[in-house]
């Protein structure tokens, strides 16, 4: 089923190579690249890519040039509506907007999902996903990753805890710990709001 930004921009592949190169603003690929990237894989699927990839230059979204006697796209910093789409892609990524996120609640005994990094535009997170959970689902995990990846058109760095150790790092103040929940990030689930309101009540008297 299409997503609402998927019907705005007339189709998946449109959004996806949009929201693709607005998360890549430095790379140049050539299009069999950027198809494998995002797991285009069906005949019809690379064909609009192809065509979207044009369309795209044409309304100077992007550039194009030829590195080593192949056609290579890449991003236009200066597009005229790259803030806004920019802060719409950012909005896309966490959930609600995200139904990929969703199924985190599914994965387990979810005490605590967040995003940063990727799904935000955090450059200085240290993960991207962050799940404390219990009796984790370990073919549940691998196959939202899997999906997450598509969709970012990247590696998906997450970090899991078991809510024992999560408390533990709590009580030791752990800089990794400390550091996530300091910087921007975005909250999926949160079964642990008492001991989150308590470790900020406790840096405060520190």
């Amino acid at each position: 089923m299409k997503t609402e930004l998927e019907f705005l921009f007339g189709s998946r592949i449109r959004w996806r190579l949009i929201k693709f190169f607005m998360l890549h603003e430095k790379v140049a690929l050539n299009a069999l690249e950027i198809i494998e990237r995002n797991k285009m894989e069906a005949k019809t699927s690379r064909e609009e890519a192809k065509k979207v990839l044009a369309q795209l230059v044409n309304a100077k979204f992007l550039y194009s040039r030829t590195i080593k006697k192949q056609k290579a796209y890449f991003l236009n910093t200066k597009y005229s509506f790259y803030n806004e789409l920019k802060w719409l892609v950012v909005k896309s990524n966490i959930y609600p907007q995200c139904e990929q996120l969703n199924r985190v609640k599914n994965l387990g005994e979810v005490k605590l999902g967040l995003v940063s990094g990727i799904f935000i535009n955090n450059k200085k997170s240290k993960t991207d996903l962050f799940l404390v959970v219990d009796n984790l689902s370990r073919a549940k995990l691998k196959h939202l990753i899997e999906d997450l990846e598509t969709e970012m058109g990247q590696e998906i760095n997450y970090s899991l805890m078991n809510l024992e150790e999560f408390r533990y790092r709590i009580k030791m103040f752990d800089k990794f710990v400390l550091e996530l929940l300091e910087q921007p990030h975005e909250i999926i689930v949160n079964e642990v709001d008492g001991m989150l309101k308590e470790l900020k009540r406790s840096r405060k008297s520190s």
